[in-house]
């Protein structure tokens, strides 16, 4: 082969390289810079470490003639998918090209999506994807759908085999929106991206109702009321720097363990502060974080659904280096009463938890479930059995810590010794009880209050009685119910050799296909 044949060979490669690389053109990138958005490419180069994305199907072009698109093909198709590397672990990713096509998925498309799910499946490693769509390609008609359903399939086989994370970047309407909701965790960018089913001109025909994009699937909305958004950044980059963090907890697949990171915090550090952190009033409130921040690693944690649900605080941490899933109720918010949102919160989060391989630390303060007709018509009884389900079913440590209330159900559902906890501890501010003292004295000296001279002393000694008898750590200490009651500032201590004791435990649930959680 001469010179100039290799020379016209390599140029013909280069020139298709720097065509797919254009995406939509040089014009179209521009605008999207300009309004502070990145291009697909953009995005992989800040989401991976610098130099490690290695492209796959860089030159696939769909094959549909109709509408004139047979004229109309651009290498790559709208999508760019490939492999990388995050703190220097291989991760498959995939991002939507807004510029080509506005995104919208094609067979090819959607093929070059499946290809790299189904080799992170192959490999054991976490797949991400980026979101940037308008949706079906209109002109290729039921075979696009038939690519979403190709897609929804795999997520569903992954599910608790590899971390699935989606990237809401743009647009993410119609059937597309159910990749990402089959997905671990969905990151959106408060500017400029919304998830839902049908779009605000649908909805304006059908029901006449006015509604915008931004109330109707805005990242405010889906992290405060649909609770579909797990984290909310400022903006792209805050989203992509979200998600390195967040992978930074989790293992590559369920057969590993979560990274360890050393830490030079003592594993016996000792905080004082947590003996007066619980009011001495028992109906007065704190926040949980307080607690969670003073025993885990250095302080860090990472929050999920942090807008979502208030009454319950999901995150992310590590003790010892190694990383953890924590579940504390919330007294600073509807006192820790647990009601639906929760209930699913914490059940996905628990869950998600047992999956891949994170112990979970439980720190328990609620009166019980949040009386009302709207929690029984909405089904609390379905979305509470969740949280029992969750917990029940997960086979990974579990160590829980009772800081003041627990009553009732509630104290069942929140990782009790009955659920399977590996170790229950209670800290002396503990009460628990079948229900709290005022309403116990109801039932209990409801005669002798009604019949004494002064029914409201008479009540108030019965209060007293009553937490003295039952609403204290000591009574179920006696049964076996809680392994220790310990000094609130021995907490990291305790939880930390725990930890280390269990971290070889054995355990498994009864062969079966599935079990059949109370969707």
């Amino acid at each position: 082969m001469s010179f100039s044949e290799r020379e016209r060979i390599l140029a013909r490669l280069e020139a298709l390289e720097r065509r797919a690389e254009d995406g939509g053109g040089a014009d179209k990138a521009a605008a999207r810079r300009a309004e502070g958005r990145r291009t697909a490419r953009d995005r992989l180069a800040r989401l991976l470490d610098a130099g490690t994305f290695v492209e796959m199907d860089k030159l696939v072009v769909h094959q549909c003639t109709n509408f004139g698109m047979g004229d109309k093909r651009v290498p790559g198709d709208g999508v760019v998918t490939g492999f990388g590397r995050i703190d220097g672990r291989v991760v498959f990713v995939y991002a939507q090209d807004f510029t080509v096509f506005g995104g919208s998925l094609s067979a090819a498309h959607a093929h070059k999506i499946t290809k790299v799910q189904d080799m992170a499946l192959k490999v054991g490693a976490p797949i991400i994807g980026l979101n940037d769509s308008g949706g079906a390609r209109i002109q290729e008609g039921v075979v696009s759908l038939g690519g979403y359903a190709d897609i929804f399939l795999r997520n569903t086989l992954a599910s608790g085999v590899i971390p699935q994370i989606s990237a809401i970047l743009g647009p993410c309407a119609g059937g597309a929106v159910y990749s990402p909701g089959i997905t671990d965790f969905i990151v959106m960018a408060e500017s400029g991206s919304h998830m839902f089913i049908t779009g605000p001109e649908v909805i304006r025909a059908v029901t006449s109702t006015e509604v915008t994009k931004e109330e109707l699937g805005g990242a405010a909305m889906h992290a405060r009321r649909s609770g579909v958004a797990h984290f909310v950044a400022p903006d792209e980059d805050g989203a992509l720097d979200a998600i390195r963090e967040l992978l930074s907890y989790l293992p590559s697949n369920n057969d590993e363990d979560p990274p360890f990171v050393a830490t030079q915090d003592p594993l016996d550090r000792a905080d004082p502060e947590l003996d007066d952190l619980v009011p001495t009033e028992s109906n007065q409130p704190y926040d949980i974080r307080d607690a969670i921040v003073r025993i885990v690693d250095d302080g860090r944690m990472l929050e999920v659904h942090e807008q979502y649900a208030e009454n319950i605080v999901c995150v992310l941490a590590r003790m010892a280096g190694r990383p953890v899933g924590i579940v504390a109720n919330q007294p600073a918010v509807l006192a820790g009463c647990l009601d639906i949102g929760a209930s699913v919160k914490a059940a996905r989060f628990v869950r998600f938890c047992d999956c891949f391989n994170l112990p979970v630390v439980t720190l328990v303060d609620t009166p019980g479930f949040l009386p009302g007709t709207d929690q029984e018509l909405g089904g609390i009884i379905k979305h509470g059995a969740k949280l029992v389900y969750a917990y029940a079913e997960a086979t990974v440590p579990k160590v829980t810590v009772i800081c003041r209330k627990a009553y009732g159900g509630a104290y069942i559902v929140m990782s009790s010794r009955h659920m399977r906890g590996d170790l229950n501890l209670a800290w002396p501010t503990a009460e628990v009880a079948v229900m709290g003292p005022e309403g116990a004295v109801n039932i209990v000296f409801r005669k002798e209050i009604q019949s004494a001279e002064d029914p409201a002393a008479a009540r108030e000694q019965a209060v007293a009685s009553y937490r003295e008898r039952f609403a204290n750590p000591y009574t179920v200490a006696e049964v076996g119910f809680v392994d220790a009651v310990i000094r609130p500032r021995d907490t990291r201590r305790v939880i930390t050799s725990a930890l280390a004791m269990l971290s070889n435990k054995r355990d498994a649930n009864p062969p079966r296909k599935h079990g059949n959680i109370p969707l």
